[in-house]
């Protein structure tokens, strides 16, 4: 495998529902980059409103290697984010949400940490904000070194998805990710992580993600329970949990997802991220 790793190709996903301002931002986030990606793969998840499609035409249009590839309907984030992983030619994949923000130095950070670790797989700490990316709420964090990262896996996803960066190589040899709509990242990393991959992460937040209660809603959706089962039977597949685990990770999982949203809210800000100081 290539040990170039300024080699990288950044994967966007976007669909009608985000706002145009907001991808217009995330993609600006992405040409101020300190170390430039060489080509920005969009994918275009379903037909997109006109006001996105200017956002994206002025920014092919002034950004050098921009690749848009177009799916004829929404397929969701799995689908999208595999297209997007087929299309790349770079020899990383930089993941990029389409109405979040990156901190400028991004790209350098994590190519920095992937030359001097020899590790695969790169996130990071991001911080959360509601409405204003200038004022972020909560910080997420995960775990640093491999070993850390491992364990976490047993319970819950230890990557930021919007924060990675990874040899695509060894993601397409893993069969990349999953047609199912949520979660594909967690199992993704899972795969990875059984097929030998060695992963980091930087205690340093290199995103602003945009939450909020629309986020915090999808993770209480009571349609969640039947992926919570497959996924956990997917992890007990590739031999990372065993079924003591599974059944505890299941009884966790289900009840959280039962709760109501004042609850919701606490649970996540108290146990999932780290509300920042006033």
């Amino acid at each position: 495998m290539t040990d170039d790793h300024t080699d990288l190709s950044v994967v966007l996903p976007v669909y009608a529902g985000v706002a145009a301002q907001h991808l217009a931002a995330a993609l600006d986030s992405i040409a101020a980059q300190t170390l430039p990606a060489r080509e920005v793969v969009v994918v275009e998840d379903g037909p997109l409103t006109a006001e996105q499609h200017a956002v994206l035409d002025g920014f092919a249009a002034r950004q050098p290697g921009v690749v848009r590839v177009a799916l004829p309907v929404n397929r969701g984030a799995g689908v999208a984010n595999q297209a997007g992983l087929e299309a790349a030619t770079g020899a990383w994949v930089a993941k990029a949400d389409a109405d979040d923000v990156l901190v400028p130095h991004r790209f350098e950070r994590q190519v920095a940490a992937l030359r001097e670790s020899g590790a695969d797989l790169c996130g990071s700490a991001m911080w959360e904000f509601d409405e204003d990316p200038d004022r972020p709420v909560r910080l997420r964090v995960n775990p640093l070194d491999h070993d850390a990262i491992a364990r976490r896996m047993r319970f819950n996803n230890p990557i930021n998805h919007p924060t990675v960066v990874y040899r695509r190589g060894l993601a397409l040899e893993v069969g990349g990710y999953p047609t199912m709509r949520f979660m594909q990242d967690y199992d993704l990393f899972a795969r990875l992580l059984a097929g030998g991959a060695r992963m980091t992460n930087l205690e340093e937040p290199l995103v602003l993600f945009r939450a909020g209660d629309t986020m915090r809603k999808r993770r209480s959706a009571r349609g969640y329970l039947g992926l919570e089962l497959e996924l956990q039977r997917r992890l007990r597949s590739y031999g990372v949990i065993g079924p003591v685990t599974m059944a505890r990770n299941l009884a966790v999982r289900w009840t959280f997802r039962l709760l109501p949203q004042r609850l919701i809210r606490t649970t996540y800000s108290r146990f999932l991220s780290k509300p920042v100081a006033a």
